[in-house]
């Protein structure tokens, strides 16, 4: 059996849409404000998609791309794909192995696809993970990529969920640490399915004989359904959890962390979170503000600006964490 090693992060890239929607503008398709809207979420704007140009595999691309380059690596050298996302192209095939193709990948190198929903990311990255640890792979590529907006419902009866969320992409190389104690130190996963019916797309369902017709007749529950009040009071439960789990598994405390990337949820959990945590402004990455929240995106783009922006550096102690559907929730502390 191969010996135990670290995985590190070689490189992060992120991809959004260039459409911009601003608040302004979902007061035209539904009864909302801009100041409701940032008072309950702190978002002001979002990306959308442009269909014809963006889908969930080639936003994954670009994001990847990025990834490589820092990297200092060719597609070709990827040895894994790990693809999380809840708005796959397609039903099926996944969209890991349409990732494969957009990248040009010409090995038959195996794709794997997550649905951990907001999760998503940090499940798929410990998977990863998983993989360079024992030795199986060198070089995995984990990319959190979502197209929301073509499924939200932009009327009044669908504005609670509809101004939440946004579109983008973000990736991650993985490779062996060569730095003893770098890199990624632990990942920590966890769910509750008594609660999966209080974030859902419940249709089309495959329980139930002609689920076209049922979908048909039941458009409504197409589109996203969440219960906001549940949601917030297991989130700013859940969250501070799962960080001081992975503290102190490593002999840390809240004030050891140099940066706390959280899913980009809400405004108001992060700053619930943060409070708790006890975190000064500058130990903590928001961009939900000009994102919204991108689900399985989320993660690697906030955390692809923070390293553009050099507020991660070498030797920093980096806390990822997020917080869903399903109800799932997970935590990864990395030295960079």
């Amino acid at each position: 059996m191969s010996t135990l090693r670290q995985t590190e992060i070689a490189g992060v890239g992120h991809y959004v849409p260039d459409r911009v929607v601003m608040n302004a503008e979902l007061e035209q398709l539904m009864e909302t404000t801009d100041a409701w809207i940032q008072e309950r979420t702190g978002i002001k704007e979002r990306r959308w998609f442009e269909e014809g140009k963006d889908t969930t595999a080639n936003m994954g691309a670009q994001a990847s791309r990025r990834a490589l380059e820092q990297a200092g690596l060719q597609p070709d050298d990827v040895q894994l794909i790990i693809f999380a996302t809840l708005s796959p192209d397609y039903i099926f095939p996944g969209s890991g192995v349409l990732l494969q193709r957009e990248l040009g990948i010409k090995d038959n190198i195996p794709a794997l696809d997550v649905r951990n929903q907001c999760s998503g990311f940090i499940y798929a990255l410990s998977v990863g993970d998983q993989f360079i640890r024992t030795g199986m792979y060198d070089t995995v590529l984990v990319v959190g990529s979502e197209i929301h907006s073509s499924g939200l419902d932009k009327s009044t009866r669908g504005r609670a969920v509809s101004v939440i969320f946004g579109d983008g992409a973000g990736a991650v190389v993985l490779r062996p640490c060569t730095r003893e104690g770098h890199g990624i130190l632990s990942t920590h996963l966890h769910a509750q399915g008594e609660f999966a019916e209080e974030l859902i797309v419940k249709e089309p369902g495959s329980n139930r004989e002609d689920r076209v017709r049922v979908a048909m007749e039941n458009q409504e529950e197409m589109y996203p359904y969440m219960n906001g009040t549940n949601v917030f009071k297991h989130a700013v439960v859940r969250f501070p959890q799962v960080i001081n789990e992975a503290l102190a598994q490593n002999g840390f405390q809240p004030q050891d962390i140099d940066m706390l990337i959280p899913h980009q949820a809400n405004l108001r959990i992060t700053q619930f979170v943060q409070q708790k945590m006890q975190l000064p402004d500058d130990k903590v990455y928001s961009n939900i503000q000009r994102y919204g929240n991108t689900t399985a995106a989320s993660v690697p783009i906030a955390l692809s600006e923070a390293v553009g922006e050099g507020k991660i550096k070498r030797g920093d102690l980096v806390c990822l964490a997020a917080f869903g559907s399903g109800f799932t929730w997970a935590s990864a502390l990395i030295r960079w």
